[in-house]
């Protein structure tokens, strides 16, 4: 479980949530490698304890889902700026301007591909969670709920993503 901590709670602002695991992340990569992940096949084997054996009926058939996992093995945080992927030819950019894991909660948050689900086992494709990853949350990807219009990124972001996937 996961709960409430850290600044906010030293602050004594009252933000009660816990959070619990819905499934682990397994047969990913077991090392942090930063390129490469779009073909990259994995299973997200859901927590019978957690949920039904139905919570994934009618989830096939869907092309993609959106996953919510943790960068469970992070022991750093960013707080401020930071260079992405500590390249230094790439300007210092706040940790909210970026998709780097070390982020204060360590989510991670990636749509992939859905490539079969066989009871509370899923199998998908581009995950970039490691092997024994947490998992907090599953959901159907929509096309209505993608940007409308164009979307605008730096220089900087496109060249980091251009091995990504």
């Amino acid at each position: 479980m996961i709960e409430n901590s850290g600044t906010a709670a030293s602050k004594g602002i009252s933000m009660p949530y816990s959070f619990v695991p819905i499934g682990t992340v397994r047969g990913s990569r077991r090392e942090s490698v930063e390129d490469n992940w779009g073909s990259v096949e994995c299973r997200i084997e859901i927590d019978p304890e957690e949920l039904d054996a139905d919570a994934t009926l009618g989830l096939g058939d869907y092309s993609h889902v959106e996953v919510v996992f943790l960068f469970h093995r992070i022991d750093r945080v960013c707080r401020g700026t930071q260079h992405p992927r500590g390249n230094p030819s790439w300007p210092r950019t706040g940790i909210l301007a970026q998709r780097a894991p070390n982020r204060p909660n360590h989510l991670g948050v990636t749509i992939c591909e859905l490539v079969a689900v066989d009871g509370l086992t899923l199998c998908v494709r581009g995950l970039d969670a490691l092997d024994g990853s947490p998992v907090l949350d599953v959901k159907p990807c929509l096309p209505e709920f993608a940007p409308r219009g164009e979307i605008h990124v730096p220089r900087w972001s496109t060249e980091l993503m251009s091995h990504y996937f």
